[in-house]
């Protein structure tokens, strides 16, 4: 398995359209921050335990579990794979997140409040984990560095393209709400179905066009990001039980910690200032984009499932 994903490193993945997918992420973005308000924001304050809890977990727990598991699988993946699993969970929570969380009878308002904070946070803290932790890797594969070393990127790059990419769209979409409020209204779920249209579509447009190479390497990146995922929703679940949450919150935490926004972690790799085009990166986009699509099957399964279940405090 180890040579094959190793020969994932040397692919080069045609997809021109990245630019595209810069607006695209902006785009959801904005849509995401139609459905903020400020008032959402005294929940840090007037009910602190579950938003920090559920900052945690995003921040905290699940960049830590991914370091923990790709140490522990380090004889079986590749370096680059490894730190396209890192790069994934130093990503905010996803976009869809509030709508699987609706669906499954989770806390929506601790949903969207997450989402707009962790949103926020992410201009720092995705730079910040994705450096801290990509650098304790290679400093323990110290006998593999060599495949890992042109990965040292510049923080300040990092950080200015998510502060654009995420920053800038959040605070356009809380003014136009603020300011704007019928037509943020009538935008806000348009926006949302539309946002999530055009990203599966770009990424299926990806898969695509590198369609030989898909079937070729599916099989193993399939197994990787299923344990990966799994491990992030299990870790959502386990760690708001251990902390005695309501059922409502266990399941609003579960999906916000294994819905990352693999959109922006796409951005970051196909942006030639942090990631050179010359770099043998193709285990982390292959790693990335599946990610895309797979947690968008396994939320909306857990979601579906508790949809059928009413809340314990409920029944």
């Amino acid at each position: 398995m180890y040579e094959s994903l190793l020969q994932l490193d040397s692919i080069r993945i045609n997809f021109s359209q990245s630019y595209i997918l810069n607006f695209v992420l902006a785009f959801i973005m904005f849509g995401v921050a139609l459905g903020i308000r400020a008032s959402q924001f005294k929940k840090l304050v007037l009910s602190p335990k579950p938003v920090v809890l559920g900052l945690a977990l995003q921040f905290v727990a699940l960049p830590l579990i991914t370091f923990l598991l790709v140490l522990a699988f380090s004889k079986v993946i590749t370096p680059t794979v490894a730190m396209g699993m890192i790069l994934v969970a130093a990503c905010p929570g996803g976009n869809i997140s509030n709508f699987m969380t609706s669906l499954s009878k989770g806390n929506t308002e601790l949903s969207v409040t997450l989402t707009a904070i962790s949103t926020g946070l992410a201009i720092f803290m995705t730079p910040f984990n994705f450096s801290f932790w990509g650098g304790l890797y290679v400093r323990f594969i110290s006998n593999r560095a060599e495949l890992l070393q042109p990965l040292e990127i510049e923080f300040g790059q990092m950080f200015e393209t998510v502060f654009i990419i995420l920053g800038i769209p959040v605070v356009l979409g809380i003014l136009c709400t603020r300011y704007l409020p019928r037509i943020a209204a009538r935008l806000k779920k348009p926006l949302q179905y539309l946002s999530i249209i055009f990203f599966i579509a770009l990424v299926a447009i990806m898969f695509a066009n590198n369609w030989k190479l898909f079937t070729n390497y599916i099989h193993y990146i399939f197994i990787i990001v299923l344990v990966h995922n799994l491990v992030a929703l299990t870790t959502g679940y386990s760690v708001a039980t251990l902390f005695k949450q309501p059922d409502r919150n266990r399941r609003t935490m579960t999906i916000e910690t294994g819905i990352q926004n693999s959109g922006l972690g796409l951005v970051l790799l196909f942006n030639p200032k942090i990631f050179s085009p010359d770099l043998a990166i193709g285990g982390m986009l292959f790693v990335t984009a599946w990610w895309g699509i797979w947690h968008i099957v396994s939320g909306l399964t857990i979601s579906t499932y508790w949809s059928r279940k009413p809340p314990k405090e409920a029944e």
